[in-house]
């Protein structure tokens, strides 16, 4: 039989339907658009987010003589919006046994709807190497504790859980040795990574030791969670790369309050500071929300000042969507559509700017980046802070670490000559 994924939402998605993807070729599945099983990965983290779902499906329904499978965070949100579309619902559990539920729909004809309340949900053990060879991601955590007031993730994620000690390090090891040169670590909350007394410094400290490692990068972190032990790891590995994305959200105070972050802006720059002593050179990259219930002109003008002040390499954001069933879509002051726009507006501008003076100092240095692609005679890749590099060269040097002299910045890319 034939198949094909939907994949809406985050990198944690993605993953999962990778892992999917994996499990239906090992069975003797195949991919093609035109499908026997169509299977629809969801988000839900706003209401736009919900309804693309939905209509997804929807569509999907109507065109398609197929099985149609839907998986993840809307199922687990709300299934009722889905069973009159979908043959198979499966919630933010039992993924890995999409097979199994399969073969059950094709015997019975019967719909399956599978989901379960995640609160004392078990880490569902996942792993793969299907990725492409400069970069594999590990998912090492599911489920989020902090309930930020504009989030549903902690209700359709549940809570905390990580992936044991002994098979992430299997995993990663795994990977290294089929050709893998970076090694992402990602998770809703990474940084909240526990295996009983075993936390994220430990499994850090344990990774960057791995023979044949190159690059371990963390998809994203929260500030809290940079603690002494994890920046120890930072300050004394080599193979943990130049780059961190920390999300802001605000940079107000009395927004982060209503946000229910858990930090204040003078804790964030600390930090920051403190990281940037340890690698001068770091990027920083973040997420920022505009347009927050009771955001005013003066709350988001603080937010720019403090995004100048921190100096971030670059900026998404987001404006701020109303998604029924969190703490903030129930709170006054809802900011207009229009003014949310023009925040966005301005805070690309300045994220380019941002980025932008960043390239432009590495101009005449020299980095190291791995090509991951070869097209019309330049090799493209990353270097471990995130420039994109673009250098004429020949195609067996993909996936290998190689040497260049930044020369100009041609944006996106930083263009550059070979170190012969």
């Amino acid at each position: 039989m034939k198949f094909y994924i939907y994949t809406l939402g985050c990198k944690v998605n993605t993953y999962e339907s990778n892992v999917i993807h994996d499990i239906l070729i090992n069975n003797g599945y195949k991919e093609d658009h035109n499908a026997d099983i169509y299977i629809v990965n969801s988000c839900t983290v706003t209401n736009t987010a919900a309804n693309k779902t939905v209509k997804l499906v929807k569509r999907l329904r109507k065109d398609k003589q197929a099985i149609i499978i839907v998986v993840g965070c809307l199922c687990q949100d709300n299934s009722e919006l889905l069973k009159e579309y979908a043959d198979i619902i499966i919630g933010n559990n039992y993924k890995s046994k999409i097979i199994d539920y399969i073969n059950s729909y094709k015997e019975t004809g019967k719909q399956i709807i599978e989901v379960h309340d995640l609160d004392d949900a078990p880490f569902e053990d996942m792993s793969l190497n299907n990725f492409n060879k400069t970069r594999a991601f590990v998912k090492i955590e599911d489920g989020c504790d902090n309930y930020c007031s504009y989030c549903i993730i902690p209700y359709t994620r549940g809570t905390v859980r990580s992936k044991g000690k002994s098979n992430t390090i299997s995993e990663v090891k795994s990977l290294i040795a089929n050709g893998h040169k970076e090694i992402v670590l990602t998770g809703i909350h990474t940084g909240h990574y526990r295996d009983g007394d075993y936390q994220f410094s430990d499994l850090l400290n344990d990774l960057v030791k791995i023979e044949g490692l190159e690059r371990l990068r963390i998809s994203s972190i929260e500030i809290t969670e940079l603690d002494d032990k994890v920046l120890d790891v930072i300050k004394n590995s080599k193979v943990i790369v130049d780059h961190l994305h920390i999300p802001l959200q605000s940079g107000s105070d009395s927004i982060l309050v209503a946000m229910n972050r858990k930090y204040n802006i003078n804790y964030f720059i600390d930090k920051i500071e403190k990281i940037r002593n340890l690698r001068p050179d770091i990027s920083i990259t973040t997420d920022v929300i505009v347009g927050f219930p009771g955001e005013t002109e003066e709350n988001f003008k603080e937010t720019i000042e403090n995004i100048k002040k921190i100096n971030f390499t670059k900026l998404h954001v987001f404006p701020y969507s109303i998604r029924k069933g969190t703490v903030a879509a129930t709170l006054p002051n809802q900011i207009d559509i229009r003014i949310k726009k023009e925040r966005v507006k301005t805070l690309l501008e300045l994220s380019r700017t941002l980025e932008l003076n960043y390239m432009n100092k590495f101009i005449n240095r020299e980095v190291t980046f791995i090509p991951e692609i070869i097209k019309d005679g330049y090799l493209i890749g990353h270097t471990g802070n995130y420039l994109l590099i673009k250098a004429k060269g020949s195609e067996e040097l993909i996936n290998n670490l190689v040497k260049v002299n930044i020369k100009e910045i041609d944006y996106p890319h930083c263009t550059g000559v070979l170190n012969s």
